[in-house]
């Protein structure tokens, strides 16, 4: 499924507004009754999961990269006081 078919803002909101983005759809989906008129909405959130879950990942991979980058720092600073 391709994202792009989702509005363009969707991609610059972080995930608490992607997250209640979501959650307006699964309740407005939980109130109809014609399940034929909902097949548009509910495509329409599982694009918008998908997005969240890339973007989750991303955010993953940024506090990972930023962990070993402090792990670094510190390993260096403690081998710079081992050699003194």
């Amino acid at each position: 499924m391709k994202d792009k078919n989702l509005p363009n803002d969707y991609n610059s909101l972080t995930l608490e507004e992607l997250t209640t983005e979501a959650n307006k759809m699964i309740e407005y989906l939980e109130n109809q009754k014609d399940l034929e008129r909902s097949l548009d909405k509910y495509q329409n959130l599982i694009k918008l999961n998908n997005i969240i879950q890339k973007k989750f990942q991303m955010n993953i991979k940024e506090i990972n990269d930023k962990t070993k980058e402090k792990i670094f720092k510190i390993n260096k600073k403690n081998d710079e006081k081992k050699i003194k």
